[in-house]
């Protein structure tokens, strides 16, 4: 039986106020074993005790804590453009969790680990990040398309094509991650003797496909239940 019988996925827009209401709603209504969401611990704490990193503090970790300056001040310019935070999804996937309570699992790579290996990415991509990254400052149009979820994915498939290895590192290599974090949140609910384990994790939603995928494929490698 394959492990997404056991598993929802809800796709999110970290930045959009209708990813937030979607997770809240279906959590609810679902009434879940279990809730899975894409932070790791550093990330959880800082968003839980709402931590911000100046440039200035930034420029003391080195090439790892600028980028990862850069990569929040893009989700911060995106979440003025479609009127939230980032991180609202996850923080209402959290109040839920503990509305239902039922445990709430961390199912994302170490953020360290992360931005070591964007660090190692090829110049080129490097170059060309730090000059695209410029345009965060400008002026996004995102927040009026009609279908911004249709958007969203055009912009990863351009970012596949344009950083191949980066890429690799954020989507690839995380789903997989996120796969298996997820089989043994299954695994782990049927040897505590929950037969039909429900289990939902709030992803990006350029993650969700190849989550589903990874999870779909796996297959007889439940563990005997108890009791």
């Amino acid at each position: 039986m394959s492990y997404l019988r056991y598993v929802k996925l809800i796709g999110t827009m970290h930045v959009s106020p209708k990813s937030r209401e979607e997770v809240i709603r279906t959590i609810l209504s679902e009434k879940p074993h279990a809730v899975a969401i894409e932070l790791d611990r550093t990330r959880f704490l800082a968003m839980s005790q709402n931590r911000k990193v100046s440039l200035e503090d930034a420029l003391r970790y080195g090439k790892r804590g600028l980028i990862n300056y850069v990569l929040a001040k893009v989700e911060e310019k995106l979440g003025e453009e479609f009127g939230m935070k980032p991180g609202e999804e996850m923080k209402a996937a959290i109040s839920a969790a503990q509305t239902l309570g039922v445990p709430l699992y961390l199912i994302d790579e170490d953020i360290n680990v992360t931005l070591a290996k964007i660090a190692a990415a090829p110049s080129r991509e490097k170059l060309l990040m730090a000059l695209e990254s410029l345009s965060i400052f400008l002026p996004l149009n995102l927040g009026e398309s009609s279908d911004p979820m249709a958007d969203y994915r055009v912009m990863m498939l351009q970012f596949k094509r344009r950083y191949p290895y980066l890429y690799h590192v954020l989507v690839e290599e995380r789903n997989e991650i996120m796969a298996r974090n997820l089989i043994s949140i299954v695994d782990s609910l049927r040897t505590r003797g929950v037969k039909k384990p429900k289990v939902i994790a709030v992803v990006g939603l350029g993650h969700k496909p190849g989550i589903e995928h990874i999870l779909d494929r796996e297959r007889g490698k439940f563990l005997p239940t108890t009791g």
